[in-house]
This record gives C-alpha cells, sequence and structure tokens, in this order.
C-alpha cells in the first residue's frame, strides 16, 4: 500500500511543481492572457506569485520529508495545506462562476494522500 501512496504522492507533487512553477516564471500578463487560467484577474501579480510559490514549497514537502525520514510529519502536513489552498481556489472559482473540477480533483486527492501519510506512514 506505501507503494500506492508514493506513486500518488509523486504525481501529486510533479502537477503543483510544474504549476507552481508556471505561475513564478511566467510574466503575469502572459498567464493571464490563458483562456483556462481566466481567473488570473481576479489576483494581482504579487498574489500570482505568491501561490505558484506556496504550490512548489508544497510539492517539495510533499516528498522531500517522507524520502529524507527527517520531520516526516511534514508530508502530510504539506497535503493537508495543498488541500487548503484547494478549497481556496475553488471558492474563487465559484464566485466567478468558473469550472471548479480542477481545482476540487486535487483537493480531494490531497486530503487522501495526508490522510494517508497519516495512517500508513
Amino acid at each position: 500500500m506505501i507503494i500506492a501512496v508514493w506513486i500518488a504522492t509523486g504525481m501529486l507533487a510533479v502537477l503543483f511543481a510544474l504549476a507552481g512553477t508556471m505561475k513564478v516564471v511566467t510574466p503575469y500578463e502572459r498567464v493571464g492572457a490563458n483562456e483556462r487560467m481566466a481567473w488570473v484577474e481576479a489576483v494581482n501579480p504579487g498574489q500570482l506569485k505568491t501561490i505558484g510559490a506556496l504550490e512548489v514549497v508544497g510539492a517539495v514537502g510533499l516528498v522531500l520529508p517522507a524520502a529524507t525520514g527527517v520531520a516526516a510529519w511534514l508530508t502530510p502536513v504539506a497535503a493537508f495545506g495543498l488541500a487548503i489552498m484547494m478549497t481556496v481556489a475553488v471558492a474563487l472559482h465559484v464566485r466567478r462562476r468558473e469550472s471548479l473540477m480542477p481545482s476540487l480533483a486535487l483537493g480531494i486527492v490531497a486530503v487522501i494522500i495526508g490522510v494517508a501519510w497519516v495512517v500508513f506512514a
């Protein structure tokens, strides 16, 4: 079972790392020009960079503590932190009447991974 938890954790970490890196390194105007990222107009450039940085830190927090065995309790904390971020994202998308499914799915997966690390590690 722990192998499945590691696979799911790795996949979630990659998704958040890629999404966060894109938000950090891509200019605000280019991110906002993407049709799928229309929500960006609801935040300012600093907030977008902060969201991206938190996603990258969360991705690292999903993998590094458990992989090294140093402060392994931070892995489920990172998962729950990312779930909280996705809850805020769902609220933003609901308020803007946009599709909330990607954020909702990522949030649910993050909660499941957090619980799995608490139970199986």
